[in-house]
C-alpha cells in the first residue's frame, strides 16, 4: 500500500503558535514519525501571531470555500515545508485574524470551519490521507463530520484518530450549533451521539466517532476511566476500551539539549554536572536572590490553576518556607495564586522569586539552575514539566498521578531505585514532607543526589519510542 499518509490536525503547533503542552507535541511528534517513514503532514489555523519569519516563507496554493449552513466562508491554503515535514496554513481573517487564539464568542463557528476546511481542502492540496489524527476538543467534530457528510468515495475509507491531550476542555456549545454550523442531521444529536446534557460536546464527539483515542500517558488512559478523573465522560471511554490507548508524550530532544541550548547562561551535560551549578548561581543573580550556591533551589514553572496543585503548596508555603531553601515560581493563571506568591516574595526576598508573567527563555533557566522541580498536580494527562526537569538535571518532586507516574519513580533506598520524589494522596502535608525528604537528601547524602541528577540526565523521554507506539495505532486504525 506504499507509505503510510497521515494528516495531523491541531490547533496549535510550535513554533507557529503555542498556549500549552498540545502546541509542543503537535511540533515535535510529527517530526519523530516521519522519521518512521510515514508521510504525515500537520494542518492548523493561520493565525496573526505566527511569526512573519514564517508567514514570508509559506507558498500560497489555492483556495476552497467552506460552508457553516448559510455562511459561504473563504479559506486561503498556504504551505511550508520545515524539518522534513509539511504544514498547511488555513487562512480566514475573520475566525483567525485574532489576538488570542481561544476565548471568544464565536468559539464553536471559528472550529467548526477549521474541522470543515480540514476535510475539504484534500482534493485540491492532492493528499489523501489514510488517517486524519484529531486533537482535542478543537477537532473533535472531524469524524463525526466525515460520517454524517461525506459519504462520496474520496472520503469514506478515511480512518481518524483522536488524541485526548486534557479532557477537562471539550467545546460544549448551544445545541443548535448542529443545524446552524454543522449542518450535521439530529439523528446524531443523542446520548449515544454528540449530545451532552441538551448540548453539543465536541471532545465528546471525537470519543464518540473516531476510529482509535490515545491519550498521553498510560496511568492517564485507566484514570479517564474513573469518575474522579472522567469529567463527564467515564462512560464512553469505559465502552471504548478496547480503541483506547495511552501513549507517554516525550520532548524534543534536540531543542531541549543542555550541552547545546543557547538559552541557558552555561552549557554542560550529564558528564559536566559541575557546570549547572553556573547556571544556579547565575539565576540567583538575575532574580535577586542571594547567591548560595549552597542552598536547594525549587523551581516550579506551570499556569496558576488549581489543576496544578497550588492549593497544596498554599497550605502549607510558610512550613516550606521555614526550610532552608529558595522558591523560584514563573507563569500566569488566577489572579489569587498571584497574590499569594507575590506576597511571599515581599516577605521573603530571600527566599522567593515570583515571575508572574511567561518566559520561553527564563523557563529554561530555571530548569538548569534549579536542583528541585516541584508539580503536585491534582491531575496531570503527561506533564511535560517533570520531562524538562530530568533533561536539565532537575530532581522532580511530583503526586503519582497520570503522566507523571509514569515517568518519575520515588527513590527506593533498599533496591536503590528511583528518580525523583513522589506522593501518593492529595495532601499538603504528605507533599510537605516529600519536599522534606528531598531536602534532606540534597544536604546529608550527596552521592545519592548525585546520582539521581544523573540518571535523571541520561533518562531517555525522546519522542523516538512513542513515534514507533503511534505508528503501531495507526497501522491497527486501518484495519477497522
Amino acid at each position: 500500500m506504499g507509505n503510510l499518509k497521515v494528516l495531523f490536525a491541531s490547533s496549535e503547533v510550535i513554533p507557529f503558535a503555542k498556549t500549552g503542552g498540545l502546541g509542543d507535541v503537535a511540533g515535535s511528534l510529527p517530526k519523530a514519525i516521519s522519521k518512521l517513514g510515514v508521510d504525515i503532514r500537520v494542518v492548523m489555523p493561520n493565525y496573526k501571531c505566527i511569526p512573519q519569519q514564517y508567514k514570508s516563507e509559506m507558498e500560497y496554493i489555492g483556495y476552497i470555500f467552506v460552508d457553516l449552513s448559510w455562511r459561504h466562508q473563504y479559506c486561503g491554503i498556504f504551505k511550508l515545508l520545515r524539518d522534513g515535514v509539511t504544514y498547511y496554513f488555513l487562512d480566514n481573517e475573520y475566525y483567525f485574524g485574532r489576538d488570542e487564539l481561544y476565548g471568544h464568542y464565536d468559539e464553536a463557528e471559528q472550529f467548526t470551519f477549521f474541522s470543515k476546511a480540514i476535510i475539504e481542502m484534500l482534493p485540491l492540496i492532492g493528499f489523501k490521507p489514510d488517517i486524519i489524527h484529531c486533537n482535542d476538543w478543537q477537532t473533535g467534530i472531524v469524524s463525526l463530520l466525515l460520517k454524517a457528510n461525506y459519504k462520496q468515495d474520496y472520503f469514506s475509507k478515511i480512518k481518524t484518530v483522536f488524541t485526548i491531550h486534557n479532557l477537562k476542555y471539550q467545546g460544549i456549545f448551544p445545541k443548535q450549533v448542529l443545524s446552524d454550523l454543522m449542518n450535521v442531521d439530529w439523528q446524531y444529536f443523542t446520548p449515544e451521539g454528540i449530545e451532552y446534557f441538551d448540548c453539543v460536546n465536541f471532545m465528546k464527539a471525537g470519543l464518540v466517532y473516531s476510529n482509535s483515542i490515545s491519550t498521553v500517558s498510560p496511568t492517564y488512559s485507566q484514570e479517564i476511566k474513573t469518575d474522579f478523573y472522567g469529567e463527564g465522560l467515564k462512560d464512553i471511554l469505559v465502552q471504548r476500551s478496547r480503541d483506547l490507548y495511552g501513549i507517554l508524550n516525550g520532548i524534543d530532544f534536540e531543542k531541549n539539549d543542555p550541552k547545546t541550548d543557547n538559552r541557558i547562561y552555561v552549557n554542560y551535560s550529564a558528564d559536566t554536572i559541575s557546570l549547572k551549578y553556573e547556571n544556579k548561581k547565575r539565576l540567583q543573580e538575575e532574580l535577586g536572590l542571594p547567591v548560595r550556591p549552597d542552598v536547594p533551589l525549587i523551581g516550579i514553572i506551570s499556569r496558576l490553576t488549581p489543576q496544578k496543585g497550588f492549593d497544596l503548596i498554599e497550605c502549607v508555603l510558610e512550613e516550606i518556607l521555614q526550610m532552608d531553601l529558595q522558591l523560584v515560581i514563573l507563569g500566569k493563571g488566577d489572579e489569587h495564586y498571584k497574590y499569594v506568591f507575590e506576597n511571599a516574595a515581599y516577605w521573603h526576598k530571600d527566599k522567593v522569586s515570583a515571575n508572574i508573567t511567561f518566559s520561553d527563555t527564563l523557563a529554561q533557566r530555571i530548569y538548569a539552575g534549579s536542583d528541585m522541580f516541584l508539580m503536585p498536580s491534582l491531575f496531570e494527562p503527561c506533564g511535560l514539566g517533570q520531562i524538562f526537569s530530568f533533561r536539565y538535571g532537575s530532581v522532580p518532586i511530583v503526586r503519582e498521578t497520570g503522566g507523571l507516574n509514569d515517568t518519575v519513580l520515588s527513590y527506593n533506598e533498599e533496591t536503590g531505585a528511583g528518580n525523583g520524589f513522589s506522593f501518593t494522596n492529595y495532601n499538603a502535608h504528605d507533599m510537605l514532607n516529600t519536599i522534606r525528604r528531598a531536602v534532606d537528601f540534597y544536604y546529608n547524602r550527596k552521592e545519592i543526589w548525585k546520582l539521581l541528577v544523573e540518571r535523571g540526565m541520561r533518562a531517555d523521554f525522546s519522542w523516538d519510542k512513542s513515534a514507533k507506539e503511534y505508528k503501531k495505532m495507526y497501522l491497527e486504525t486501518l484495519q477497522k
